[in-house]
């Protein structure tokens, strides 16, 4: 360094070139501690021998360490040092060299921090030295993280085109933010006019049409303006300003001051010193229409066509795959919000086919599952068997409550369903102030446990929660078990004669008040296991069932009364129905629900009996 004693105090951008490189190729230990310290301007050098060194003030004086080792080597006055201070521009030289050191550093995670410094300020002096160190590269994580960084660094500095459409080729497919980023830049455009068509070595992104909705006539104007193609415009009280400042004896232009008491008037004489010279003219309306219809307007890439053509073919597969799995990860919220829909409903599908009763307190069993849930888990810290126990307990709170309610209230109003459903809502209100007055109007928490935290995310596009895996894979155990009850049991084989024919059943010495009892029981308790499920991931009030109600409900509308398949593509349809409506208006669920009741309205205009119409009294009534 002491060759270059002058060169590095009188450092420029020019002129450090040589002295950073004798530094860099020195092969001295130390060099890049050197060299960062120098960045750092905590390098001295001293006047009368031009040595280096590091010095710590103490009072009038610098106490003077080695710049490598920091070792104390003697004190100094401080008119005897200089300390030397880069600028913007040298330090920026330094850098380069610095990751020259970074990214032959025996430490892999060196290697990675010089990487992840080149992509965070990114220089096409970097170019050679990345794919240098890529070359002596044997570490795979390391690999691959230059060979990232080398392929952005092509596409933005590479002076040869080929190479930069293969780096931008390369990306073809791939979702990350990194390549997007990387990608966008290379389609900035800039604004241009010209008085003629542009040419074959013009990249035209588009052309402006002045006057349109997203280039208006003003904008248009300004531009010509701007590029000295028109004169400014000269607004009316720029106009009367000029007229007041060229007053002469009462007179503007010959013309007396008290006639100028109109607009048309002050605009002739305006025009009348803009003829004799004295003013800049102005422009009627019509002739700045002339000159904005004679140019073209344009914006154009400022890339060239060839890199612009592999970005825009990049981006397109890019953003072909972005929009198949936004449509999986909609497709998977849809299952989970149909699974949810399920398991609120089967118990009411299942009381409504058999019964024939709008049970408005459904919602609440819902409710009564969900706060089962909590209490369980205030007894039972384990959060896995907390789970376990609130499953069995909640079908069980839920039954019990069913038959309760079936027992002293629905018995008495079978074939009455309008004082059945008035009964049933003031049950429902009822049972949601219990709930307050117990539990008080705060939500509950009913916390997950730990494996059911996080998402799985199959990339950054589509994830679904645990949490609501676990839901639609419990809405599937249960349509399972279902089927199995209902196909292979005495119970479901009851059911099922009632359904489709009480009086038959009747004959048959089948009890269908029994049927009733334990049938409104079981889609009771159900409706708690559904609460648990619902609880782990929305807020447990005491209005949590009546969110459910209504897609309850549809679910079975649309479905077909008392058929679990009917149940199930109901909340199929619902549940794909509702997340398809929302991602064309996301901002508006409510919006998304209205149009959703609306489509199932008109459905039900069309196919009244459901998807899954019943046969045998069910369909005759």
């Amino acid at each position: 360094m002491l060759d270059n004693t002058d060169v590095i105090q009188k450092s420029s951008r020019q002129t450090i070139g040589p002295a950073i490189d004798a530094l860099a190729n020195s092969g001295l230990e130390g060099a890049n501690v050197v060299l960062q310290r120098w960045m750092d301007r905590e390098l001295f050098v001293r006047k009368d021998d031009g040595r280096f060194f590091l010095a710590d003030r103490d009072g009038d004086n610098y106490t003077l360490r080695h710049i490598v080792t920091g070792d104390e080597l003697g004190t100094a006055g401080r008119r005897d040092l200089d300390q030397i201070r880069p600028n913007r521009g040298v330090q920026v030289v330094m850098a380069s060299a610095l990751v020259r050191f970074q990214l032959n550093n025996p430490d892999p995670d060196v290697r990675k921090t010089a990487v992840a410094a080149i992509l965070a300020d990114p220089s096409a002096e970097q170019l050679p030295l990345l794919r240098e160190a890529l070359e002596k590269e044997e570490t795979p994580t390391v690999i691959r993280e230059m060979r990232l960084a080398e392929r952005l660094l092509t596409l933005k500095f590479d002076e040869d085109a080929a190479a930069r459409v293969a780096a931008i080729e390369s990306f073809a497919g791939d979702m990350s933010v990194t390549a997007r980023a990387a990608l966008n830049p290379l389609l900035a455009t800039q604004m241009e006019v010209s008085d003629e068509e542009p040419g074959d070595d013009v990249n035209v992104a588009r052309t402006l049409t002045p006057g349109s909705e997203a280039f208006p006539f003003e904008a248009a104007y300004q531009f010509l303006v701007q590029k000295g193609l028109a004169p400014k415009v000269i607004d009316a009280a720029q106009r009367d300003a000029s007229l007041i400042s060229h007053i002469v004896d009462g007179k503007v232009a010959g013309v007396e001051v008290a006639s100028l008491d109109t607009r048309d008037a002050r605009d002739d004489a305006y025009a009348a010193l803009a003829a004799e010279g004295v003013v800049d003219p102005t422009l009627t309306e019509e002739q700045r229409e002339d000159l904005v219809d004679g140019h073209t307007f344009y914006e154009a890439y400022v890339q060239p066509k060839v890199i612009t053509d592999a970005a825009l073919d990049t981006l397109g597969s890019i953003e072909t795959k972005v929009s198949l799995y936004q449509f999986l990860d909609l497709a998977m919220d849809a299952l989970s919000l149909a699974s949810i829909y399920f398991l609120a409903a089967i118990g009411l599908a299942i009381t409504f086919g058999v019964m024939g009763v709008i049970n408005m307190a459904h919602g609440e069993f819902i409710m009564m599952g969900a706060y089962t849930g909590y209490v369980v888990q205030q007894y039972v810290p384990d959060k896995t068997l907390s789970i376990v126990v609130s499953l069995p307990l909640a079908f069980a709170v839920g039954f019990a409550a069913g038959v309760i309610l079936e027992r002293l209230v629905i018995r008495w109003l079978y074939h009455r369903p309008l004082e059945t459903l008035l009964a049933t809502f003031g049950v429902s209100i009822a049972l949601q102030q219990l709930a307050k007055n117990i539990f008080g109007t705060q939500a509950r928490p009913l916390t997950s446990p730990d494996w059911l935290a996080g998402s799985w995310e199959i990339n950054s596009i589509a994830s679904i929660s645990y949490i609501r895996i676990a839901i639609f894979v419990l809405a599937l155990i249960f349509f399972a078990a279902l089927l199995l009850v209902l196909n292979r049991t005495r119970l479901g084989l009851e059911v099922r004669s009632v359904t489709q024919n009480r009086r038959m059943a009747s004959s048959m010495g089948i009890n269908p008040e029994r049927i009733n009892m334990l049938t409104f029981g079981l889609g009771s308790g159900i409706a708690g296991i559904a609460g648990v499920a619902i609880g782990l991931y929305a807020q447990v009030t005491s209005e949590l069932g009546q969110q459910y109600i209504v897609q309850s409900f549809m679910t079975v509308v649309v479905g077909g009364v008392g058929n679990v398949w009917g149940t199930l593509t109901g909340a199929t349809l619902i549940g794909f129905l509702q997340k398809g409506i929302e991602w064309f208006n996301p901002s508006n669920t409510l919006a998304a629900q209205t149009y959703m009741i609306i489509f199932i309205i008109i459905f039900i205009q069309f196919r009244p009996r459901g998807i899954f119409a019943l046969k045998g009294r069910a369909a005759e009534a």
